[in-house]
């Protein structure tokens, strides 16, 4: 990542403390970003998605050991570490002290991007932010760069280095359940094969 990236996703994380929406690259497809610690950038995200308090937005973390923070310890989530940073999303019981903004009914989605962009723009704002798919209500996400940039929905557009999204949404996953909620990237019976694993320990 060049000296010049490097600065881009600096400002970007900066931006992101002050209360701004960056769009982001991810391998599935780009995603919306706000500060979890922005009461104005999380308000806007949920403004542009047109979402109301009743549903919660996933996190997105710079690693594993940042995701298991904020989840309450368990065999599914270890036994779906493999995929982790991947294109799988897990909906998972939420440790105690965890805001109602991102645990809805106690339970948080998480996701760890495996693309060199999202990863390095977490790292530079904490480890962890609030995020959505590129899109407005009801519509297609954007899968470039062109594409997020042409909604308008974002303060800042961070170029995708290179690395394209795959164009497939993430799976999502249901913890301890282990319910399939959206087969995605990942395939269902992949995800059912791994917790399979995990119920015979």
């Amino acid at each position: 990542m060049s000296a010049d990236f490097q600065a881009q996703v600096r400002e970007a994380a900066l931006a992101l403390r002050a209360g701004a929406v960056v769009a982001y690259p991810s391998e599935t497809v780009w995603g919306l970003a706000a500060h979890p610690d922005s009461w104005e950038g999380v308000t806007r995200l949920r403004a542009l998605k047109e979402r109301g308090p009743e549903r919660a937005f996933q996190l997105s973390c710079a690693s594993l050991e940042e995701a298991r923070d904020l989840v309450e310890p368990s065999p599914e989530l270890d036994a779906l570490a493999a995929f982790l940073p991947g294109p799988l999303s897990v909906v998972a019981p939420a440790r105690a002290g965890l805001g109602a903004t991102f645990a809805l009914n106690g339970r948080v989605g998480l996701r760890v991007p495996d693309h060199p962009v999202a990863l390095a723009l977490l790292r530079a704002a904490g480890g962890v932010l609030v995020t959505t798919s590129c899109n407005r209500q009801g519509e297609v996400a954007a899968t470039t760069f062109e594409e997020a940039r042409a909604l308008g929905l974002a303060d800042r557009v961070l170029p995708d280095g290179g690395v394209r999204s795959l164009g497939l949404a993430s799976t999502i996953v249901q913890l301890p359940e282990g319910v399939i909620l959206r087969e995605g990237a990942v395939p269902a019976r992949t995800v059912r094969a791994a917790l399979g694993d995990a119920d015979a320990r």
